[in-house]
């Protein structure tokens, strides 16, 4: 096993199990994993459905607390903290992309992409959500609510509000699963670039082995476990 103290990555999991009560007895989702991500390094994790991926980014996340094992999250050790902890370890550090959108439906999207700066206290929130909006090709459409955008354009603001804060590690779990095969390459096309300008470590989960083979590692789980 690697040490999930190791300086210089932004993540590590080291051992990790998650074990869920069922009708029919404890199911283990994940079964003694280990993973790393460096500094700025991409990682696609590829894998069959119920393979534990989406949970892997749970877990890394501190969405969700494993049943044992280490998970250390931009140095700290994420059993340590509660969830108020954790919250404040994510803010402005930490991004997540989904493969359902998560705008906020009576929010513009010029404000979606603000209000996590606001939130965190970032000095011309609105500014800079312009100008991520802009350089994502939705300058001209700031003042549109979710609704009046296409299923490419939402996930756009929704990768603008990830990057806006320039986070040290963006987790995307299968962002170009809704969009059609354009957006869809247009989207991994910015999330690569965008990625790589500011530095942020990605770990994308996704079923599409063309998108996972341009990162710099792909991760393959089987059973709960990291093959390769």
């Amino acid at each position: 096993m690697f040490d999930a103290s190791q300086p210089g990555a932004p993540l590590a999991l080291d051992g990790v199990w998650l074990t869920l009560p069922s009708a029919a007895g404890p199911v283990e989702i994940l079964r003694g994993l280990d993973f790393t991500v460096d500094a700025g390094e991409r990682v696609a994790v590829v894998g069959p459905s119920g393979s534990g991926k989406s949970t892997l980014i749970a877990i890394a996340a501190g969405l969700e607390r494993p049943s044992r094992g280490k998970v250390r999250l931009l140095g700290q050790e994420l059993s340590r903290l509660d969830e108020d902890g954790r919250a404040k370890l994510r803010r402005g550090r930490v991004s997540l992309v989904f493969q359902a959108f998560h705008l906020l439906p009576n929010m513009t999207a010029e404000e979606n992409v603000a209000a996590p700066l606001e939130i965190a206290g970032a000095w011309g929130a609105a500014r800079t959500a312009r100008e991520w909006l802009d350089r994502v090709g939705l300058s001209t459409r700031l003042r549109h609510y979710p609704h009046q955008l296409s299923g490419g354009e939402q996930q756009r603001v929704a990768l603008a509000r990830a990057l806006a804060p320039s986070p040290a590690l963006l987790f995307a779990d299968e962002p170009t699963g809704n969009l059609d095969h354009d957006n869809a390459r247009h989207i991994a096309d910015l999330m690569f670039e965008l990625s790589a300008q500011t530095g942020a470590a990605l770990v994308l989960v996704t079923h599409d082995e063309a998108l996972a083979a341009r990162a710099d590692r792909i991760a393959r789980m089987a059973a709960g476990r990291v093959e390769g």
